[in-house]
């Protein structure tokens, strides 16, 4: 049994310690938002929050989260920086076929709760870990760049 806060709840998880994160937050607790990509950390669709930093969930054994704070794609819209990312994915139609996305805006969210400011090349450099097959890369971009204005505006 591992208890973790997820989502602002906390949650017990039953389930074995090596088990992954990704199976036991859809398979034990129903939050499907979270996709299975690649199952060894590669691509991305799998991104979840672990105390506020991007992690691939389909390699994070439970005995690992234990205690910790989680964010899935179904909190992630509580945040200033998720909500913004949520937005601005609506705004600038940067989904195609969808799969993605969940851990495409999980990510953005993260970078842009580190780097509210971030470069071409910081854009690039975090989200280069997540695989987009349709190429919406460049509306990716035009997102996040486009949350960041709208928080600094918030801010200012």
């Amino acid at each position: 049994m591992t208890i973790v806060k997820i989502n602002g709840r906390s949650m017990r998880i039953d389930g074995p310690e090596d088990m992954p994160l990704l199976w036991a937050v859809r398979d034990i607790l129903g939050m499907t938002g979270t996709k299975f990509g690649c199952g060894i950390g590669l691509c991305g669709a799998c991104t979840v929050h672990i105390d506020g930093v991007a992690a691939r969930s389909c390699i994070t054994p439970l005995d690992a989260v234990g205690g910790k704070s989680i964010t899935t794609i179904e909190g992630v819209g509580k945040t200033p920086e998720g909500a913004a990312v949520q937005k601005a994915w609506l705004a600038a139609e940067v989904p195609q076929c969808g799969y993605c996305q969940s851990g495409q805006i999980m990510s953005a969210a993260a970078l842009l709760a580190a780097n509210p400011k971030p470069s071409d090349s910081d854009i690039d450099q975090v989200m280069a870990g997540n695989v987009c097959r349709c190429g919406t890369y460049v509306r990716i971009r035009k997102g996040i760049k486009q949350a960041a204005r709208s928080l600094g505006k918030e801010k200012s």
